[in-house]
């Protein structure tokens, strides 16, 4: 299997932050109820945090996210920083409420350190590898290959594992469907390659072609919604299919005015990223 030297390890865990930061800040905000409610791509554009429905509290939540990516902090930063702020406007812990689409009512989980965590990691996992698609699009004429790269460990699911070493080219259409992240907490990302690097390493550019499918699948139990859901078929026993709501590429709904945000360069290191898929 391919196998990564230093420098292309680093640029793996490195996030460009002036790029991130753009990114976060053309945002505007979204209110939803439930994570299906804000679809896809949709969330390049809109800051949403299920369940929230108080302008403010989307804002500080948005805030902190911003500062620790400026900063280089961690998620622990994060989530010490945010708790307090959240738990005096009220949105924490378990509390009883009226389901806005059923009407029934219901007990629902609003912040809590689970929460903060997932909503740290999938934004930054979610930036991360937006700014790394934009950085490899305008490098595309030196690196036109680009391979899938999974963390190949036991907290990895099989499936994405079966994706690593996998090579296409940029213009595959695979990469508008499975384009990491492909679920939460998903930790997988792609690195570009010339043409001379998928020649030393002994490695198959692939295509897509009719491999790559889309099936229409329940998103919503509770109201009966069906979207298309990208499937790839590897090997005649194996299909690659992303977690239902990440079929789609993060870094193609962004398009900010880098210009808009001049803050420093720092390299900053996904410390969060270790924990189990």
């Amino acid at each position: 299997m391919p196998t990564l030297n230093d420098n292309e390890l680093a640029a793996l865990f490195s996030l460009p932050p002036r790029r991130a930061i753009a990114y976060l800040k053309a945002k505007g905000f979204t209110f939803s109820w439930d994570w299906q409610d804000v679809w896809q791509q949709a969330h390049a554009q809109s800051a949403t945090v299920a369940k929230v429905t108080r302008l403010d509290i989307l804002q500080d939540i948005y805030q902190v996210l911003e500062t620790s990516l400026a900063e280089g902090q961690t998620g622990q930063w994060f989530a010490k920083e945010l708790t307090p702020v959240l738990q005096t406007k009220g949105w924490w812990g378990q509390q009883e409420t009226t389901d806005p689409v059923s009407g029934e009512p219901v007990t629902v989980q609003s912040g809590s350190p689970q929460r903060l965590e997932t909503i740290y990691r999938t934004n930054l996992t979610t930036l991360y590898n937006a700014g790394r698609w934009a950085e490899m699009r305008e490098n595309i004429a030196a690196r036109p290959y680009w391979m899938y790269v999974a963390i190949r460990d036991n907290r990895t699911r099989k499936s994405h594992l079966a994706l690593h070493g996998r090579v296409f080219h940029a213009d595959d259409p695979v990469w508008r469907a499975l384009y990491p992240p492909n679920g939460w907490r998903c930790r997988c990302s792609v690195i570009a390659l010339s043409a001379r690097d998928v020649k030393a390493r002994g490695l198959t550019v692939e295509t897509s072609d009719d491999r790559l499918c889309w099936s229409l699948q329940v998103v919503s139990r509770k109201t009966g919604e069906m979207q298309p859901v990208a499937q790839l078929t590897l090997d005649p026993h194996t299909v690659f299919s992303p977690d239902i709501g990440w079929s789609y590429n993060p870094g193609e709904g962004y398009r900010p005015d880098l210009s808009r945000y001049q803050g420093p360069l720092h390299a900053v290191a996904i410390k969060a990223l270790g924990s189990a898929k």
